[in-house]
């Protein structure tokens, strides 16, 4: 049963994220009072060529510098050396977008040597210092934004670009996006990558024409408020720390402003 003083006490929230990713939010807004729902709309593969990503791998110790922008990112490189039978060596210094992906590094023994103060690939660049002639390798996901890839080679570095996973649809629920957010009577929808907002639009079909002037919008960041904004829909509330933990804080403070 919820406790009426819990501060998200029987708010109903749709979580997006990938299913394999989505305990620690779950579990948090529930225990915060709220009735988590999940609803991943997106699903994370490998890229449909592995071969410069095995490359990289093998000489990894070539590069200057590895700069991690996901959890997903860390994942894809230590299950691919793993199935290849290599183990990553001390070598090159790693940077990771923030701490979630920080933490991620430390599970497989590394340290990231550079997270940026504000958690942003855009603020990435100019923490690495002088970079121009280094080798810098870019684990990615196929799609994501160029601005961190521009600005590097802007800045001199010797950049190689590598997909690392892609992000699609998953597959066909037995209840449709739409069907979902009637029967639960969704209040609160949370993105964590733009890609869960472009897959919630496209999941969400004309079968969801008029749900959406219902729905309270909570991003994770800038970039995916941003996305949020060019699908049609205002986030009430973007983390002003860019992880899961700070997306749930984010919200208590809404409902707690609300209700003063």
């Amino acid at each position: 049963m919820e406790r009426s003083d819990l501060p998200l006490a029987g708010i109903r929230v749709l979580i997006t994220r990938p299913r394999h990713q989505a305990r620690a939010l779950r579990d948090r807004l529930r225990h915060l009072g709220a009735q988590p729902i999940l609803y991943p709309t997106v699903d994370i593969a490998p890229p449909s060529d592995l071969k410069p990503l095995d490359r990289a791998i093998r000489q990894w110790t070539h590069y200057d510098w590895v700069v991690f922008t996901s959890t997903n990112g860390v994942r894809a490189v230590w299950n691919r050396a793993r199935r290849l039978g290599v183990s990553l060596p001390i070598g090159p210094r790693v940077a990771a977008v923030g701490p979630a992906t920080a933490a991620a590094l430390r599970r497989r023994g590394r340290r990231a040597d550079f997270i940026p103060a504000i958690h942003l690939t855009d603020e990435i660049p100019a923490g690495l210092g002088r970079v121009a002639g280094l080798w810098i390798l870019l684990p990615r996901a196929e799609g994501a934004r160029r601005a961190l890839v521009d600005d590097l080679r802007h800045r001199g570095a010797r950049l190689e670009e590598v997909l690392v996973y892609r992000t699609g649809l998953p597959a066909r629920p037995s209840e449709s996006l739409a069907a979902v957010l009637r029967a639960h009577q969704v209040q609160v929808v949370t993105f964590t990558s733009p890609s869960t907002v472009r897959n919630f639009i496209a999941l969400l079909g004309e079968d969801g024409n008029g749900l959406l002037h219902h729905l309270q919008i909570a991003c994770i960041g800038p970039i995916t408020a941003q996305a949020a904004a060019a699908a049609g829909m205002r986030a009430q509330w973007v983390a002003s720390v860019h992880t899961t933990a700070g997306l749930v804080d984010a919200l208590v403070e809404g409902y707690r402003h609300a209700n003063d």
